[in-house]
């Protein structure tokens, strides 16, 4: 996923550091029920009706398991609100068993545990399946059913899943944790004017019957399940890659991401084989909660990022690099989710700079690199270890954004001190190495050490490598990215801030959005109303098409109370449920002291049309502005 991958409790996580103790085992994933050290499952088979009346999936799962434990009888999976009807378990080729099964207490974060019992007479030796008939609630965490008026079109209802990190389990029964790779096939029901589609071999010919079914060979974690059902329809782009949308923004998206098969060629060439088929994106409505979610074959992208220039189109850079760091080699516990994303942050401008330019690129990671240092402003030291102590207690919230920019500095610093042709052939070599597999911190910390600093005498030591993953803030070698663009663009800020030049005098004409971004970010504490409507007025931030524009703004605006653009301003927390896009903006309103009351009626005749993982989001801004009121 592309920033701010699991904000959803709104909690900051208590982390300490991450030496093994016996209270903490950092290679156990703490956030499932699931005994997978007993029972493992290595295909699943989904059958199911998509009721948009009800809001609701029904149907069956079935699990393919292995014994591991052959003293243990009982299965534990994971729910959040579903509604089981029934549990069989039985052998290949020969009838079910009932099975009991009781769900238990409901937690906050987790969800609900579904304990199965095989029976006395039952022999799980070999393999087994066990199925599960079922319904999701219509409050399912993973799920939104839009009606039709929030659709593009206005005339056909819609329904997209987001199952990262663990809303899965509220849609699919089972072991909802990244340590657990499957297959799957899937049969999906829905009403005839409908396309579903799948994480899965989406075939662009599908005809529209009603009657859909995909299958995904490779294995992979439960949260690159996905589900999207509507009125959707196909464009190619390239040989290998098209785009889904609702007709309404099929051109645009068509012309927005055109390079993508440009895209996918040169990753090939700078990490090895693309192992997935075809890689498609779907474009969602404005109310998808993340910039865009990597499921494989098919990610899902905001509508957000189609600004009419292609100038954002390196989130479709990192969703795709997601197909080798996250898809190919997966984080096995949420504690490694920098493994993920820091990984393929790295990637992504790697990507950028070779399609673009290096000085794009650089824009890009200056940005980044000033976002990490207001993080670990803000930040308590125990939140910044790249591989944090993580309990279920503490939430399932982290500091996600900073693992992104952490880990990719951390990759960039190696890359600098080993030379770039010593470091692509660590990359290439450990995602062939880790391919199919889910893999912990320590397990790459182990192959960093045989495979490049041993390997290089001299250069760099393990423990040097242990400070980025163990210990706070960025270590002192570290040489921070520049940009002489976003330094131009500083200091116009500053010279207009100073009144040494007018706002219609500053020549921005030949800036990046990036440069406009930064501009936006380095203008001072102290421009007072006036100046600041000058300078908003001069470059029509309020009517931007560019939405990381509109946030920067906007977030402005909202601290300085300038309320010429609060109209605007309104406009932007209804056009997008995207939570970068908006969560800091509701939290500016209520930081600035005066619009605590705005922010909450805001946000009530918006939270219809916000993603449940958004609305969770936004309600933790609120309590944690309530607590540090408080406090």
């Amino acid at each position: 996923m592309f920033r701010n991958l699991m904000l959803l409790a709104g909690v900051a996580i208590a982390v300490a550091g991450c030496e093994k103790s016996p209270e903490y085992d950092p290679a156990h994933d703490y956030f499932t029920y699931a005994n997978y050290d007993a029972f493992v499952t290595d295909h699943l088979v989904l059958d199911l009706d998509v009721d948009f009346q009800a809001q609701s999936l029904k149907g069956t799962a079935s699990l393919h398991m292995r014994n591991l434990l052959p003293t243990e009888r009982t299965v534990i999976l994971d729910t959040r609100d579903l509604s089981i009807a029934s549990a069989a378990v039985r052998l290949e080729g020969e009838a079910p068993q009932a099975a009991a099964f009781r769900l238990g207490e409901r937690d906050e974060v987790l969800g609900q545990s579904l304990s199965v019992d095989l029976p006395e007479d039952f022999d799980p030796q070999g393999g087994f399946w066990l199925d599960i008939d079922y319904r999701t609630s219509p409050e399912a965490s993973a799920l939104q059913w839009l009606p039709a008026e929030l659709t593009a079109g206005g005339k056909h209802p819609l329904v997209f899943s987001q199952s990262q990190a663990i809303h899965a389990r509220s849609w699919v029964p089972l072991q909802d944790t990244p340590a657990v790779r499957i297959t799957y096939e899937a049969t999906l029901r829905t009403p005839p004017s409908m396309l579903a589609l799948m994480s899965a071999d989406n075939n662009p010919l599908t005809p529209r019957t009603g009657r859909y079914t995909f299958n995904m060979p490779q294995p992979i974690p439960s949260y690159l399940l996905a589900i999207a059902a509507g009125n959707l329809f196909f464009a190619p782009i390239g040989a290998e890659t098209g785009v889904y949308s609702e007709p309404e923004l099929l051109e645009d998206s068509a012309w927005e991401f055109a390079e993508t098969q440009d895209m996918l060629d040169l990753a090939e060439t700078q990490l090895g084989p693309y192992d997935w088929g075809r890689y498609d994106l779907l474009i969602l409505p404005p109310s998808f909660p993340y910039g865009g979610m990597e499921n494989p074959r098919l990610s899902f992208i905001t509508p957000s990022v189609i600004a009419g220039d292609r100038s954002l189109v390196s989130l479709i850079a990192h969703e795709l690099a997601h197909s080798w760091s996250g898809n190919l080699v997966t984080n096995a516990t949420w504690r490694d989710i920098w493994l993920n994303e820091g990984t393929t942050s790295y990637l992504t401008a790697r990507l950028m700079e070779d399609l673009y330019s290096k000085a794009r690129a650089d824009e890009e990671r200056v940005l980044d690199w000033e976002a990490l240092q207001a993080d670990l402003q803000r930040v308590p030291e125990r939140f910044q270890a790249l591989a944090p102590k993580i309990l279920p207690a503490d939430g399932e919230g982290a500091q996600q954004a900073m693992y992104y920019a952490k880990g990719q500095f951390f990759l960039e610093h190696l890359e600098r001190l080993f030379g770039r042709a010593v470091f692509d052939e660590f990359i290439m070599g450990y995602f062939r190495h880790f391919e199919w597999q889910s893999i912990t911190t320590e397990q790459f910390l182990d192959y960093l050490d045989e495979h490049l600093l041993t390997a290089n005498p001299g250069v760099y030591t393990r423990e040097q490598a242990g400070e980025w993953l163990y210990q706070p803030g960025v270590p002192a070698d570290f040489v921070p990215p520049v940009s002489a663009s976003l330094e131009a663009a500083e200091k116009a800020a500053q010279a207009f801030s100073a009144g040494e030049i007018a706002a219609f005098s500053i020549d921005h004409a030949d800036w990046s959005p990036h440069a406009v971004v930064h501009f936006i970010n380095s203008l001072p504490p102290s421009l007072d109303s006036e100046q600041l409507g000058q300078v908003g007025s001069a470059f029509g931030f309020s009517q931007s098409r560019n939405a990381e524009i509109s946030r920067a703004w906007f977030i402005q605006v909202a601290q300085r109370r300038y309320q010429p653009a609060y109209g605007a301003m309104e406009e932007h927390l209804a056009r997008y449920g995207r939570m970068k896009l908006i969560v800091p903006v509701y939290a500016a309103l209520v930081a600035n002291g005066e619009d605590a009351a705005l922010a909450e009626r805001l946000f009530k005749a918006n939270r219809d049309s916000y993603h449940p993982i958004a609305v969770q989001a936004i309600e933790g801004a609120f309590q944690r502005a309530a607590d540090k009121a408080n406090s």
